[in-house]
């Protein structure tokens, strides 16, 4: 049972079998209203937007925070080899910057080419929230070689995150039978246990927590980075987020619209929306995807889903859900594939359109009695190592949204009313959707943020990327925040999965190549394929 569907870059699907993260903000300006007057409605219409605009900080650094942009970085060889690695200090509250710090990891991997052709850092965030920076930096982030040789890529964990003093929440035990908790329930008895298992996850993280739960947000991962930008020794900040990473680069920008340099922000999200929209629109997002899988599923003569048409094969999906619901199927070891981590294992295949071929033969082994394949899905997700630890990017993603928006709904009565418009977006997929949406109704520290327009206005030219058949950011939210972004300039992948920087497209690829070394903004609405 996914805490809150992630926001992440799938990168590392194919090297770790699927570390494929599906995603969703949790906020809603209104628990009670389907579609708030001013927001971007659940079918994606546009309404004459209220939503606040987030504003640009002082340009001027405090003097109670000027220690801390001053400080020196102390560099040291990390584990992998050719990194640096650091520690920065931040204070954890901003708005009383002496009521203690928060320790920062970073890493880098300094520019390859001639000094005098170093265009300074390039720091990178693979979404989430909860991904951990420092670890995607080191396995993928140092190509392409034309990018590497000109910039020191960078890295920092987000507070909260992996190194960066992790919320943890439950122990390797209490989080196997947390991800196995029936996520769709169909009694009473079920409701309850699900919320319960909400309310026990909730509880964990803030006994193993404490004060860090209140100081993780977005808007304060945003004012780290601008510590390290300052640090690094950079007037101005160049980024490449990319899915949960877009919002916060785009929070960034409007913290700071002066101090922007290049910005790639893609698979992005649109930070206008509500939880209820955020969570419906991303069901139809991945409604989208599984059709595509679908389709190209019922090609092959062997396709677990049947050959007659994709309509089919979504009602065999479906049925097959509900089998594993009553009888969970065998993986060979103690655990069980059960109906919620048989979806976890679906979701987490549809991020990118290489898992197909083996999500077709993982289908096929469990409508056969063996789950194992669709448990290693679901594991992937879920970043479950093979002893049976965690990394706590299921803990830090729940604590990052629920405080920076309010919560989806209050109630499991609101859930179940809203069931109908998610199985209209998405008749595989919605009731998990719906479902997944309550966690935030029992966190322990109320949120901080609301969902608002993000203008950064005087930015630098900003470049956003949209996939037009992303499961997890769909399209219209890059156009969204394209929309939104005074400064910035659509491009467009027309293809599957999420994000599109770095996974074959050479159109893609080159573009964004040529605005990060030259600055070269690409025409308005150029589509790649």
């Amino acid at each position: 049972m996914a805490t809150s569907r992630l926001l992440r870059t799938s990168a590392a699907l194919l090297a770790a079998t699927a570390l494929l993260i599906s995603g969703c903000s949790s906020g809603s300006s209104s628990p009670d209203d389907e579609a708030s007057p001013g927001r971007t409605t659940e079918a994606g219409a546009q309404r004459p937007a209220d939503e606040p605009t987030l504003a640009p900080l002082p340009a001027s650094t405090p003097a109670s925070l000027r220690s801390y942009y001053d400080q020196k970085l102390s560099w040291h060889p990390c584990a992998s080899s050719g990194f640096e690695c650091a520690t920065m200090k931040a204070p954890l509250d901003y708005s009383h910057p002496g009521g203690g710090d928060i320790k920062l990891a970073i890493a880098r991997k300094k520019a390859t080419g001639a000094a005098g052709q170093r265009l300074g850092s390039l720091l990178v965030n693979p979404g989430g929230p909860g991904g951990a920076a420092i670890e995607y930096l080191e396995r993928y982030a140092p190509q392409p070689a034309a990018v590497r040789a000109r910039y020191d890529m960078v890295a920092m964990d987000p507070r909260g995150v992996a190194h960066s003093q992790p919320v943890e929440c439950l122990t390797n035990k209490q989080m196997d039978r947390y991800t196995e908790t029936d996520q769709t329930p169909d009694s009473p008895a079920e409701v309850n246990k699900l919320g319960t298992a909400y309310r026990d996850f909730a509880k964990g993280c803030a006994s193993r927590s404490g004060k860090l739960l209140s100081h993780i947000s977005t808007v304060e991962a945003a004012r780290d980075m601008d510590v390290l930008r300052a640090v690094l020794g950079d007037k101005k900040l160049t980024y490449v987020g990319s899915s949960y990473g877009t919002f916060l680069g785009a929070t960034y920008a409007g913290l700071y619209p002066s101090r922007v340099g290049r910005m790639v922000l893609d698979g992005a999200m649109n930070p206008e929306l509500d939880a209820r929209a955020t969570n419906i629109q991303q069901a139809a997002g991945f409604n989208t995807a599984f059709t595509a899988f679908a389709a190209d599923c019922i090609k092959h003569k062997n396709c677990p889903l049947g050959t007659k048409s994709t309509e089919d094969a979504a009602q065999q999906m479906s049925a097959f859900f509900k089998k594993l619901d009553a009888h969970p199927a065998a993986t060979g070891e103690d655990r069980k594939l059960t109906e919620s981590l048989a979806t976890t294992g679906v979701i987490a295949a549809m991020y990118d359109q290489r898992a197909w071929p083996l999500l077709r033969e993982y289908l096929a082994q469990a409508k056969a009695g063996n789950g194992r394949g669709l448990l290693a899905f679901s594991d992937s997700y879920y970043e479950r190592s093979p002893n049976g630890s965690y990394s706590n990017q299921m803990y830090a993603n729940p604590a990052v949204n629920c405080l920076d928006l309010p919560p989806a709904f209050t109630g499991p009565g609101q859930a179940r009313a809203a069931l109908p418009s998610f199985r209209k977006a998405s008749p595989v997929f919605g009731d998990a959707f719906a479902w997944a949406a309550l966690n935030c109704a029992y966190w322990p520290v109320k949120p901080t943020g609301t969902a608002h327009r993000i203008e950064a206005k005087g930015a630098a030219p900003i470049l956003v990327v949209g996939t037009t058949r992303d499961p997890a950011t769909p399209y219209s939210w890059a156009q969204a925040l394209a929309s939104q972004l005074s400064s910035a300039t659509l491009l467009t992948y027309e293809g599957d999965g999420h994000t599109a920087y770095g996974r074959g497209s050479k159109c893609i690829d080159s573009t964004i190549d040529a605005y990060l070394l030259d600055g070269t903004v690409p025409p308005k609405n150029k589509h790649c394929k």
